[in-house]
């Protein structure tokens, strides 16, 4: 009898190491799959949701994208997603423009032709959304990007918060999260984002 009774408390202590071994390995798996998510969505890449319409008609009102960070520099006609000035870490805020021009680079609208210059070159704009007005955002139509900024206006020239308005000014590279790649909702609109 003492011997059934050794084997059932050796079997009964085996099932409780299994049990105790499998709730670890669910741990450390949960684990795992978090710090990859973290890793990646600090250093790799992100999703952002469009909110406005600075960006018509090449993106929309919350629509969904993905953004790539790891190695990013900026590069003239990105699409950017980027922490602006007035953000705070209590009140984040993001907007969506496109990389008109970088450091070094000199930018003048010109409102009677419609037209951007870039180091005094019209720039080929097929994005754009309707035809700019001059919507008094300052009294300068003529910059030089500082080193370590760049020059971002929305494809919705009439309706965007941007590099031509003091309060956004030019943008800190460090600001930016990510230059925009992939739309993926909605899911009709799935696709490259250029």
């Amino acid at each position: 009898m003492d011997e059934n009774r050794n084997i059932e408390i050796i079997e009964s202590a085996e099932e409780g190491k299994g049990l105790l071994q499998e709730i670890f390995e669910w741990v450390l798996c949960i684990v795992i799959a978090v710090a990859v998510a973290f890793f990646i969505k600090t250093f790799i890449m992100t999703v952002a949701q469009v909110d406005g319409a600075s960006m018509l008609d090449t993106l929309h009102d919350k629509e969904r994208l993905i953004t790539w960070k790891l190695g990013y520099t900026p590069k003239n006609n990105d699409i950017v997603i980027f922490q602006p000035r007035e953000s705070t870490p209590e009140n984040r805020k993001f907007f969506v423009k496109r990389v008109i021009a970088t450091e070094g680079q000199s930018v003048e609208i010109d409102y009677g032709e419609n037209a951007v210059y870039v180091d005094g070159e019209k720039l080929e704009e097929p994005y754009i959304y309707e035809e700019m007005h001059d919507i008094n955002f300052n009294s300068s139509n003529y910059w030089v990007v500082p080193e370590g900024h760049v020059f971002v206006m929305g494809d919705n020239r009439n309706n965007s918060r941007d590099s031509r308005s003091e309060s956004v000014g030019f943008v800190d590279c460090d600001a930016i999260e990510g230059k925009v790649v992939l739309r993926f909702w909605p899911l009709n609109k799935f696709g490259i984002v250029k």
